[in-house]
């Protein structure tokens, strides 16, 4: 028997095809997923069991489901009586506390809903890699929201605040000339390299389709991504394609040796281009406290250098700056080709991004 169940018996009955006075019914389990900001999304776990002998009606079952809804667990429904909405016949259920039950303890409700959350939430393809255990320390951070069709989620130009995955429905991708660069849908998610870089948002996101969205505030997505090694490899692989569908030009012109300004792309997006296209060379960064030298192999920095700084140290302060020059050279001095790499490139980043969050807050 479960720990907190509720017995519901037939008070008053007349022409139900399927039912007598005295027959009971009992219902226990949970209706809570995400409830934020005025929006209601359940996942119903309702177990409605009666005597094995007698039919069941679907109707008088989803009377008794959608009572738990309203009231979210077992022990919030108080003295109630239920009429049945279905056939002409009459039927009348007075609920009373199974004897010997006991309430549900503070922290079951909320373990049992996250489970079930959990469970929802691995079938997208950015948590899949976590098992449930894991998805339990993610699904308590986040927030739900519904978007009418036209809406806005983020403008370019806006501070980065939050990482978003699609529920359900479609957004666009807009740029400056209010041009359609590309659509995501159910699983995608965008806001992420904004919140990773530190740098305001790189496009406009519209709501193409109604949809509803779950969103995580930045520093609790810099979090699991320091926690969670696969879900860094999936956002690579987000940022691959994505490079692959609007950016490879660009990416191809940088690694041919291109220069250019800093103002008009900048340290990270450099590295994120020669990283995601895997190529292999020099990044001379012509700065206001000196020149930077960053060395990769197969998108993987394995040497840098920047004033009296080397390795992680000077990538960070490299990154900082905001002015200056860059060129790319596709040719790898010989006594580097062997070289062991600095650390995984997105790690890297996020651990910039962090330091740079914690200066700024001082």
């Amino acid at each position: 028997m479960n720990s907190s169940e509720l017995t519901f018996k037939l008070i008053k009955g007349s022409k139900c095809p399927f039912y007598e006075v005295g027959d009971e019914f009992k219902l226990s389990g949970n209706a809570i997923l995400l409830r934020f900001e005025g929006e209601n999304t359940f996942i119903s776990t309702a177990v409605v069991r009666l005597h094995s002998s007698k039919k069941s009606c679907r109707t008088l079952i989803g009377d008794l489901t959608d009572l738990l809804i309203q009231y979210e667990n077992i022990d919030k429904i108080p003295p109630v009586e239920v009429d049945c909405s279905g056939c002409d016949g009459t039927v009348r259920l007075q609920h009373k506390k199974q004897k010997g039950a006991q309430p549900a303890s503070l922290g079951e409700t909320p373990s049992k809903n996250i489970e079930i959350a959990a469970s929802l939430l691995s079938n997208f393809s950015i948590f899949q890699s976590l098992d449930e255990c894991k998805l339990t320390d993610i699904i308590s951070l986040l927030k739900l929201k519904k978007y009418p069709k036209g809406a806005i989620i983020i403008k370019k130009g806006d501070p980065a605040e939050n990482l978003y995955i699609i529920l359900s429905g479609a957004v666009d991708v807009i740029d400056e000339n209010d041009v359609c660069l590309s659509t995501l849908r159910k699983g995608d998610v965008f806001g992420e390299m904004s919140l990773i870089s530190g740098d305001a948002v790189g496009a406009t996101i519209k709501v193409a389709e109604a949809a509803s969205i779950v969103y995580i505030s930045g520093e609790d997505f810099k979090n699991v991504l320091a926690k969670f090694s696969s879900v860094q490899t999936y956002l690579t692989r987000v940022l691959a394609q994505r490079l692959a569908a609007s950016n490879v030009m660009r990416a191809e012109e940088i690694a041919s040796g291109m220069s250019g300004q800093l103002a008009e792309l900048s340290v990270l997006e450099l590295l994120q281009a020669l990283h995601l296209s895997q190529k292999t060379g020099v990044l001379t960064l012509t700065l206001s406290k000196g020149t930077a030298k960053l060395y990769l192999r197969e998108g993987n920095l394995i040497k840098a250098t920047y004033r009296d700084l080397d390795a992680r140290e000077a990538i960070y302060e490299a990154i900082k700056e905001k002015e200056g020059r860059f060129k790319f050279s596709p040719n790898l001095p010989d006594e580097y080709k062997d070289a062991p790499i600095i650390g995984p490139m997105i790690e890297m980043l996020l651990e910039t991004s962090r330091r740079i969050d914690e200066e700024n807050s001082e």
